[in-house]
């Protein structure tokens, strides 16, 4: 798993049987609501990832007696598995912050401490900041030689880009404020 798609999977599958244990079929829908969102998923990687999983002892099957006369393997997170979503939450770098993997860390934020939710934010909004300059700059120097259809598509996506760095403002600016309540509730008590 040590590809960043991998590692998007790997956060992905664990977080989701943090929550609970899963058969295969109920895994699947669950990751394709939660990465469809944001990148296609594509299923073929699914078993694969669980096979790693378990060879690494990050998961474990379970067989339970179907009634039906056909039991589905039930996939549940172990203690090491435990362990290794924990260090993928505290991840806040780059890889944390691009398109393909932003959404599956701010899925599972609710896991996630403070601090590293607001690094991981920041860190978005920062790409994302970059990414404005950039297609601004190109749209400047082009703009006369495009079409009116070429212009639209990419006005259409400077607001949505910019819609999403007002986005997270509003989330930053909100961990920030709850980030020191704690701190004016200490104080007040002295």
């Amino acid at each position: 798993m040590a590809s960043g798609q991998g590692r998007v999977l790997e956060l992905a599958v664990l977080g989701s049987l943090h929550e609970t244990p899963l058969h295969g079929y109920e895994l699947r829908k669950r990751l394709n609501a939660l990465l469809g969102m944001f990148r296609a998923f594509s299923y073929g990687s699914l078993y694969p990832c669980l096979k790693s999983l378990l060879e690494q002892g990050l998961i474990a099957e379970e067989h339970p007696t179907a009634v039906t006369g056909r039991s589905k393997i039930v996939y549940k997170l172990t203690a090491e598995g435990k362990e290794r979503l924990q260090e993928l939450l505290t991840q806040a770098g780059p890889s944390a912050w691009e398109d393909e993997s932003f959404g599956v860390h701010f899925a599972f934020f609710r896991h996630t401490e403070a601090e590293v939710r607001l690094r991981i934010l920041e860190g978005r909004r920062s790409r994302l900041e970059e990414r404005l300059d950039g297609v601004r700059t190109a749209l400047a120097r082009t703009r006369e030689r495009l079409d009116s259809y070429t212009l639209e598509l990419q006005r259409h996506g400077l607001e949505s880009v910019e819609r999403e760095v007002r986005w997270l403002n509003e989330l930053i600016a909100t961990e920030r404020r709850a980030s020191q309540e704690p701190a004016k509730d200490m104080s007040s008590d002295e």
